[in-house]
């Protein structure tokens, strides 16, 4: 019997795993650091208190639990050794005759990780839930302030990279402020939020069509988002973002931009 390893239980993990669920002559085992598959494009709807994370993720071993042939193990792999054909974790060397790497991608700040505490990026329901507490907070905060431009700098929120994710989290902050929290405080007026979204590139969604991404963009100026594209971040702090030569005050800052393969066998 063949014995197929596979890394990561997120679509392509997990798609691998259903198909040879069930297959005569093959074992599999999914390894996964987290227990549950992550519907991640929602992630979003999480972050701006739309969905609870349970809505959103489910037990792989629920998922995969009508395949005797497969098991299913939480583990963090460390290595991958060609030679021999195993898979070195946390817990233990696994060997295998086919291996499946589905190890998903990280968050890339090209070489400035030390941006990642004051903007986090989207790709966990921990990251999620972190978000969602910086911007329910940012309102709060704002309700308490004392002055303007403290006031002014916790209703900011700053989006870097327009990819879907940044667009999609920019349009529900927007969304967020205007219809769902505007009649709820009573010091300051959540509709007059400033979000910004910002990208390197001359136009947002640049995986799309030119059509595509200028209906986008019509979409969300609607809504209130100011998009700035070709523009540069060139730091990020506590207090706000440069973006080329200009200081934005902001309170709360969102990473949507770029990323990176996960770090086996370096």
């Amino acid at each position: 019997m063949k014995h197929v390893v596979i890394v990561g239980g997120g679509f392509a993990g997990l798609n691998a795993a259903r198909v040879l669920g069930g297959q005569k002559g093959v074992r599999v085992t999914l390894i996964d650091k987290r227990n549950h598959h992550l519907f991640q494009p929602l992630l979003y709807q999480v972050a701006t208190a739309g969905l609870s994370p349970a809505e959103i993720a489910a037990p792989i071993r629920t998922l995969l639990s009508r395949y005797n042939n497969i098991s299913v193990l939480q583990a963090e792999v460390q290595a991958v050794d060609a030679q021999s054909c195993a898979v070195k974790t946390d817990h233990e060397t696994i060997p295998y005759d086919y291996l499946i790497l589905a190890c998903g991608a990280s968050h890339s700040y090209f070489g400035n990780e030390h941006w990642e505490p004051h903007a986090p990026g989207l790709k966990t329901i921990e990251q999620a839930t972190e978000i969602r507490r910086r911007v329910l907070s940012a309102f709060e905060q704002a309700e308490r302030a004392q002055d303007k431009a403290d006031l002014k700098r916790h209703l900011t929120f700053v989006i870097v990279g327009a990819g879907p994710t940044g667009v999609e989290l920019a349009g529900a902050i927007a969304e967020m402020s205007r219809f769902t929290l505007s009649r709820e405080f009573t010091s300051i007026d959540p509709s007059l939020t400033r979000v910004i979204l910002v990208e390197a590139g001359p136009r947002i969604l640049p995986m799309f069509s030119d059509a595509q991404s200028a209906t986008a963009m019509r979409d969300l100026e609607k809504i209130g988002v100011q998009v700035w594209t070709s523009s540069m971040v060139s730091s990020i702090d506590e207090d706000g973002v440069e973006i080329g030569d200009e200081r934005v005050q902001s309170a709360t800052v969102v990473w949507a931009a770029g990323v990176k393969a996960p770090a086996l066998n370096e």
